[in-house]
C-alpha cells in the first residue's frame, strides 16, 4: 500500500494553508477557533486530571494548538512530542512553542516513535485525496495500533461521521460503530464514543 502521493499532497495542502492564513484554526482545516477548541475538549477528556504532569504525543500536531489548549486549561504537560508531515508547520510550532517549560520534541514523520502518557489525533485522518477508502481505513487501523503501543494511559482520536447528508469525495468518513467496536475489542475495556456535539464528526476516547 503506497500512500506517498496522498500524504505528499496532504503536506502541501496544510503548508499552503499556513502560508495563506498564518497559525490559526483555518490553517489546519477548522472553520472557527471555537470548533477547534471543542474538538480539543473532547479529545482531552481522556486525561486523568488527578494524575499530572503527563506527557503527550500529538499526531498531526500542526502549529501546536493542542498544547496551547492544554496549558490554557492549567494542565501540567511534562513532554510534548509533535508529529506532522509539513515541515513549515513544524517550523511554526517550534517558533510558537519555544517558551514551553517541558520537553519539546517536534518531528516530521508518519510513524509514532515516542512513548507518552496520552496520544491525541485531531482531524489528521480526515483528508485522503486519491487513496481509496479501503487503503485509508487500513492506514488508520495501523496508526491506532501504533497509538495503543505508544500510549501508557490512553489515546483519543476523531473522524468525520458517516451520519451526514453528503460526503466530499476527497475526505474520509468513519462509521462510529465500526471504530468503537474495533477499539473495544482490541485496545481496552474502557472506551467512550462521543457523538453528541454539534459537528459532523465523532471522537473516541480509549483509556488504558
Amino acid at each position: 500500500m503506497d500512500l506517498s502521493k496522498p500524504l505528499s499532497r496532504i503536506s502541501e495542502l496544510y503548508s499552503d494553508n499556513l502560508e495563506r492564513n498564518g497559525p490559526v484554526s483555518t490553517a489546519v482545516g477548522w472553520n472557527t477557533p471555537e470548533s477547534q477548541r471543542l474538538r480539543f475538549e473532547k479529545l482531552t477528556s481522556v486525561v486523568d486530571a488527578s494524575a499530572q504532569p503527563f506527557s503527550v504525543n500529538d499526531y498531526g500536531c500542526g502549529y501546536g494548538a493542542h498544547l496551547d489548549h492544554l496549558l490554557e486549561r492549567g494542565m501540567k504537560v511534562s513532554a510534548y512530542h509533535g508529529y506532522d508531515l509539513s515541515e513549515k508547520m513544524l517550523d511554526t510550532a517550534r517558533a510558537r512553542l519555544g517558551g514551553f517549560q517541558g520537553e519539546l520534541d517536534l518531528r516530521q514523520s508518519t510513524t509514532l516513535e515516542t512513548e507518552a502518557d496520552y496520544t491525541f489525533v485531531s482531524g489528521t485522518f480526515n483528508v485522503r485525496f486519491e487513496a481509496s477508502e479501503d487503503e485509508w481505513k487500513r492506514f488508520i487501523l495501523g496508526k491506532l495500533d501504533e497509538m495503543h503501543r505508544h500510549s501508557r494511559k490512553g489515546f483519543a482520536f476523531n473522524l468525520l461521521s458517516t451520519y451526514v447528508d453528503w460526503q466530499e469525495p476527497h475526505l474520509f468518513y468513519g462509521d462510529p460503530l465500526f471504530w468503537f467496536d474495533h477499539c473495544k475489542r482490541n485496545y481496552s475495556r474502557q472506551v467512550a464514543l462521543l457523538h453528541d456535539y454539534p459537528l459532523y464528526e465523532w471522537t473516541i476516547v480509549v483509556r488504558a
